[in-house]
């Protein structure tokens, strides 16, 4: 019996973080807290109890001389970060979910924002701050009297094409994103130290 309610208990947990997806610029799901949104995986220490451990990420790139290139692959859910085509670290992900899936290509980074965030998805918030509605899209959603919209956070933003780019976000375990490629924070903040506008990323199923 224990066992039983063990695994119900995963299962309500899984279905919990499947709600709290998070979005990208004009096309993801931004319906969570910040804390989630940034959170998910850092490093070994989830955020969320839901998330999955992460024993994928590391970083080595740190003073590695060569032209810097990213290559994602969608299957393996990874991001491959090359300096003069060695590699010197592996992001997990978690990429475009079924119908709105990350777009293959080769690409190059096309802007960067440290503070990024959606000009879309997010609350509606009253003049001190406090979340009036929470998780709008402003394209659909009425905002109510006395309130302002502020959108939700992506932090690292390095946009490759139209509103799809890589930074730190939440990560379930699985595609579930509008399109972004999301990654652990620390990696999504050596990505964007190591990359500049005109760096080659290739996606790739």
């Amino acid at each position: 019996m224990s066992h039983l309610i063990f695994r119900r208990s995963s299962l309500l947990l899984a279905v919990s973080a499947a709600l709290f997806l998070v979005g990208c610029d004009g096309g993801d799901d931004s319906r969570t807290a910040q804390s989630q949104y940034l959170g998910g995986v850092y490093g070994n220490t989830p955020v969320s109890t839901s998330a999955p451990r992460d024993s994928v990420s590391y970083w080595d790139g740190d003073g590695m001389p060569g032209k810097p290139s990213v290559k994602i692959k969608l299957a393996e859910q990874r991001a491959y970060f090359y300096k003069g085509g060695q590699l010197v670290g592996i992001s997990q992900l978690s990429t475009g979910r079924e119908g709105m899936g990350t777009s293959t290509g080769s690409f190059s980074i096309i802007q960067k924002d440290q503070n990024h965030v959606s000009s879309l998805y997010g609350d509606y918030v009253d003049s001190a701050d406090n979340v009036v509605v929470a998780n709008v899209d402003v394209s659909k959603d009425p905002k109510p009297p006395g309130t302002h919209f502020k959108g939700a956070p992506m932090p690292y933003f390095m946009r490759i094409v139209g509103g799809t780019g890589m930074h730190a976000g939440y990560l379930p375990g699985y595609p579930a994103s509008h399109g972004c490629i999301r990654m652990p924070e620390f990696m999504a903040e050596n990505f964007f130290r190591s990359v500049s506008v005109g760096t080659p990323v290739t996606i790739s199923r």
